[in-house]
């Protein structure tokens, strides 16, 4: 179920398939991107600070897992696929200047984005995120090869019920420093559960994850001159601190910081600190692109 503060539910039809996605504020667009195995509810403690200081918040279930209408047979659900249903979805919605706000798996979809649809893109915000040869990380790089196996994403459906599985660095016990809500964890893990079709996007999805697409990606950043908020955690137990390092160092117009006491999921564990650093950055950018 789809948490109440991200606002109005709604649909849209894209060339790739159906995107579910929920809709608070009005002003300047900012988009979310999260990653594999959750959905829109990763934002669910961010959105409403954004949206109450002046900005229109567009919270998507990108087809990673945890969305609830399955894409056609015919949808590109690689890495690049996914960017381009990203980019499809700013053009049918007629959004420019967008502030797109990424997590996790969202932030190299996110580079992927930068790289080949950058046009109606206004600012990046990159919270903790895979880059460059972690796609995927540890303890999670092996993924692409067990997804392959017959059953296995059945499997994993079922056993990511258990809370001893849940807790393990190879789920969700590396992500969020406090911990994640059991009615949100139900939110991510019910889809895959119920639903032979949701399955098969997420085996479509995961299979073909590779850190070509990154390292690609990253070849490109350098074009990108727009500004770039880079968010890194600092306890993060996933992504490497070197890898925002990196990041800053390739995009012309980056500004890195560093939160305290949280894991990668940012938007969990420091919700109220990095819609601050949102709604600073979304706004200082707006100011500078006013007409004298």
């Amino acid at each position: 179920m789809r948490d109440a503060a991200l606002g109005a539910g709604k649909t849209v039809e894209l060339p790739s398939g159906q995107v579910e996605y929920a809709e608070r504020g009005s002003g300047p667009p900012v988009v979310f991107v999260h990653g594999l195995l959750v959905n829109a509810n990763l934002w669910r403690k961010v959105v409403p600070a954004v949206a109450d200081a002046g900005f229109r918040c567009i919270a998507p279930d990108w087809p990673l897992g945890a969305h609830r209408v399955p894409m056609p047979d015919e949808a590109d659900l690689t890495p690049s696929g996914v960017a381009g249903l990203i980019a499809e979805f700013l053009a049918e919605l007629d959004l420019t200047d967008v502030t797109v706000v990424a997590n996790d798996t969202g932030g190299a979809l996110t580079q992927i984005l930068l790289a080949d649809h950058p046009e109606r893109l206004g600012r990046v915000v990159l919270t903790p995120c895979d880059a460059f040869e972690a796609f995927f990380p540890e303890p999670y790089a092996r993924m692409p090869k067990l997804a392959r196996l017959p059953g296995m994403i059945w499997l994993a459906g079922r056993l990511l019920r258990l809370p001893v599985v849940q807790r393990q660095p190879f789920a969700f016990g590396w992500l969020a420093k406090n911990g994640i809500p059991v009615e949100i964890l139900d939110s991510y893990l019910r889809p895959i559960r119920a639903s032979r079709q949701i399955r098969r996007d997420a085996k479509r999805f995961v299979v073909s994850v590779d850190n070509r697409f990154t390292v690609a990606a990253a070849k490109s950043l350098s074009g990108f001159r727009k500004p770039v908020l880079l968010v890194r955690a600092a306890d993060d137990l996933i992504f490497p601190a070197t890898l925002f390092d990196r990041l800053s160092a390739i995009l012309p117009d980056a500004r890195l910081v560093t939160l305290a006491d949280s894991y990668s999921f940012v938007p969990e564990d420091q919700p109220a600190e990095l819609a601050r650093l949102i709604v600073d950055f979304a706004t200082a950018g707006r100011a500078s692109t006013a007409p004298a």
